[in-house]
């Protein structure tokens, strides 16, 4: 069976049953482990916890991998490099990724002043692109494997 990066694993479900205890117990409401696993399923369109379970793999591959040879934009800049880290943010949705360019890339949109960046650490989501963005809209940073 072949899962999507969108899928999430059995291990980010417990976790968001962990978070939903959590939340109702600060408003003093008492939910078992079972009863907030139980929601969880149903929030992602599963029957029970039992059906959820036995159709989603225990944890998803990370989409992108040390050493890997990559490319894309940089500020609106194209580049190729090498990535060096990566890392799986918190919420359980995006990564940190650290990326070696081949050649220093201008960040800056000006050819008068030239701003060289050769190393970046950023944010990504799973399909590579940077949640933050320039003032016309472009992501801080595309990354995808050659």
């Amino acid at each position: 069976m072949s899962f999507s990066l969108d899928t999430p694993s059995a291990q980010t479900l417990k976790s968001e049953a962990k978070i939903l205890r959590e939340t109702r117990a600060k408003v003093g409401e008492t939910m078992s482990h079972g009863a907030a696993l139980e929601e969880v399923a149903r929030s992602h369109g599963y029957r029970d916890w039992n059906t959820a379970r036995a159709a989603l793999p225990e944890r998803v591959a990370v989409p992108f991998q040390v050493g890997a040879r990559v490319t894309g934009t940089y500020l609106g800049q194209p580049y190729r490099g090498m990535l060096l880290g990566v890392q799986l943010r918190g919420d359980m949705q995006h990564f940190q990724v650290i990326v070696q360019f081949d050649e220093p890339v201008n960040v800056t949109p000006t050819l008068s002043f030239a701003n060289m960046r050769q190393r970046v650490t950023a944010t990504v989501d799973i399909h590579g692109i940077s949640p933050s963005q320039t003032s016309n809209g472009e992501p801080h940073l595309r990354i995808r494997r050659l």
